[in-house]
């Protein structure tokens, strides 16, 4: 790790930044980031609370001359996205993320940052700590488990916030506000299986895919990149009608928000067909290599020989399987029509795991119309259920509408013209943010998101630009200085 992090400037929000990367903190798993947090208020002698789902809120008074100011909620998700490569040792319950300056970025050795969304708490902790600050009244206020399921954001009730204004720190691109973001649902497809004997005289492989970039399944879903679980299924869709291939195991993916950048499959093949099998392997990798040539340049996909399983899925649900993942849409749907470089509605297939007796397949659909988020997910359910899977809708959740007219949005506009001289892009953003389910509680607040630019969030690329950062702060520390009074 390099401590070099904690000189760069501003350095008190580097160092809350280093400090957190210190600490493993996948989602579900925040005990000790939260309990970081909470310390760090309370040796400042803030008022410091939790609520019964884990989030937290720490108070700052304004100081002197800014008391009559709206009260600032600075918000960010203390958990992340735990992603590496397949050639890394990282275990995110126990170990510290080794992270590194890499020219004009910092990053991570094979694993993701975390700077999604460390930097917006990091913000926060900056802005609590430091006395020189001109400001109104301020909430720090951090949630739990975003990244799988929005928990924090779910559980938050009436009473636990006072504040006017919502500052949400987790979009990823310096010099553009969010003022909307798109609503998401995850659907659930369980086929039930059983065991067979393989057949004899079969020789085993593991098929893998790996080498793709991955990304975030609502920021990079534009950007045509592989999927892992989708391309190692077409492979095995044609494989299982050209070579009488049987499936044993198939799985690709960590967490659904997430697209899969590697995956592999256990199978066997008759003997008989093996070499022609093996052809076709390399035939088809050169196939989706020329296909995806632009965007995934580090694609590679082979059959390596394996011990032939002694069982594999019966075949009446591996055709159903195989059929019905091929069927599926991945990818982008629609376009915002007035805002047409926007993506409006979209679809990722992001996790498939093969347990005893049961293939569990997750996708995660995103609109900013909640009833084409909600076509989307029942034309998905219709293509399981039709092929004979167990399927639910969970953990949907709201898009925030976008308020043009936004008090707080003039101001920053205005603030940033006069520090940066340029007005700053308006924008709404293709992912899950939580000032959806913030407002849908607290429905008069007043909210708006921004952020330092990250690039490939969700996946082991992930890089923060340092200079942004600097200007990212700059900026929320001229906007606190002017936000409006009551």
């Amino acid at each position: 790790m390099s401590e070099e992090i904690k000189k760069l400037q501003p350095e008190k929000l580097w160092k809350s930044f280093y400090e957190l990367t210190q600490i493993p903190r996948p989602s579900k798993k925040e005990e000790a980031v939260a309990n970081f947090v909470k310390d760090f208020g309370k040796k400042l002698g803030l008022e410091t609370k939790e609520d019964e789902t884990g989030n937290i809120v720490i108070k700052k008074p304004a100081t002197k001359g800014y008391e009559d100011r709206e009260t600032a909620i600075l918000q960010g998700h203390l958990d992340m996205v735990p992603q590496k490569n397949n050639d890394v040792d990282h275990d995110f319950e126990k170990d510290p993320i080794d992270a590194y300056i890499d020219g004009e970025w910092v990053t991570a050795k094979g694993t993701t940052l975390g700077a999604d969304n460390g930097m917006g708490v990091a913000a926060a902790m900056a802005v609590l700590e430091d006395d020189t600050l001109e400001h109104g009244p301020i909430e720090a206020f951090f949630t739990v488990d975003e990244e799988t399921g929005m928990t924090g954001a779910f559980g938050l009730k009436e009473g636990f916030l006072e504040g006017d204004v919502l500052i949400n720190m987790d979009s990823e691109d310096e010099g553009e506000l969010y003022i909307g973001c798109a609503g998401g649902m995850d659907t659930i497809a369980t086929f039930s299986f059983n065991e067979e004997n393989a057949p004899a005289n079969a020789k085993g492989y593991k098929i893998v895919a790996k080498g793709l970039k991955g990304g975030h399944s609502g920021l990079d879903i534009h950007l045509g990149r592989g999927n892992a679980i989708k391309i190692i299924n077409r492979l095995l869709w044609e494989s299982s009608r050209k070579f009488n291939l049987r499936v044993a195991e198939f799985s690709s993916g960590d967490v659904r928000n997430a697209i899969p950048r590697e995956g592999e499959a256990v199978v066997v093949v008759p003997e008989d067909n093996a070499g022609d099998f093996e052809s076709f392997v390399k035939e088809f990798n050169d196939t989706v290599k020329c296909e995806l040539k632009s965007v995934e340049p580090g694609l590679e996909v082979k059959a390596e020989a394996a011990d032939a399983p002694e069982k594999v899925i019966d075949k009446k649900t591996q055709d159903a399987l195989l059929n019905a993942l091929y069927g599926v849409p991945n990818g982008v749907m629609s376009m915002i029509a007035d805002m047409p470089e926007v993506v409006e509605t979209s679809t990722s297939t992001g996790v498939i795991k093969t347990e005893p007796g049961k293939i569990t397949i997750v996708s995660l659909q995103r609109s900013s119309v909640d009833s084409r988020k909600m076509d989307l997910g029942n034309m998905i359910r219709a293509i399981f259920e039709q092929a004979g899977a167990d399927v639910e809708h969970r953990g949907a959740y709201p898009g925030w509408n976008p308020d043009v007219n936004s008090p707080i949005l003039g101001t920053m506009k205005k603030v940033y013209d006069k520090e940066f001289g340029k007005v700053p892009a308006v924008k709404v953003i293709h992912a899950g943010l939580e000032c959806g389910l913030i407002k849908a509680v607290y429905p008069n607040l007043d909210a708006i998101s921004f952020g330092p630019t990250i690039r490939y969030p969700h996946s082991p690329d992930e890089k923060v630009n340092i200079e942004t950062v600097k200007k990212f702060w700059d900026f929320l520390i001229f906007t606190l200085k002017e936000m409006p009074k009551k």
